[in-house]
């Protein structure tokens, strides 16, 4: 699994870093409450496709990870869903509320989304859901 310190040390050995794709299902292992917060002032692309809550919560909760206003996100609507817990998550919603993009992969049926009761969550998105 990768660690909160492990993105810590991309950052620093890559300041730059535009376009960010993570594959990983396996759990983190440690709590990083007391950690220092990832910034990422280039990022232009997060891809979280198949990967464990822990990174969905790694990259959207304020208090680990300061995204720029500048990210399209790619990822599962189930997953963005539990990890904000239905789209009411304080301290998930001001990294949601960056985004530029949000590409919602769905899992189940396209129509059960309702994209206009999640808008709220991610204010200046375009978002797009496909099955």
């Amino acid at each position: 699994p990768f660690e909160h310190e492990f993105f810590l040390r991309i950052t620093q050995a890559f300041p730059n870093v535009k376009i960010l794709r993570l594959d990983n299902e396996q759990p983190q292992k440690k709590n990083h409450q007391d950690s220092s917060i990832t910034r990422y002032f280039h990022l232009t692309e997060l891809h979280l496709l198949e990967v464990h809550d822990d990174y969905i919560e790694e990259f959207l909760s304020d208090s680990k990870t300061c995204l720029p206003n500048t990210v399209d996100l790619t990822i599962e609507y189930e997953a963005m869903q539990r990890v904000t817990e239905n789209f009411t998550r304080s301290t998930t919603q001001i990294n949601c509320s960056k985004l530029i993009r949000l590409n919602l992969y769905v899992l189940g049926d396209e129509n059960d989304v309702n994209l206009d009761d999640i808008k709220h969550y991610f204010p200046r998105a375009r978002i797009f859901a496909k099955s």
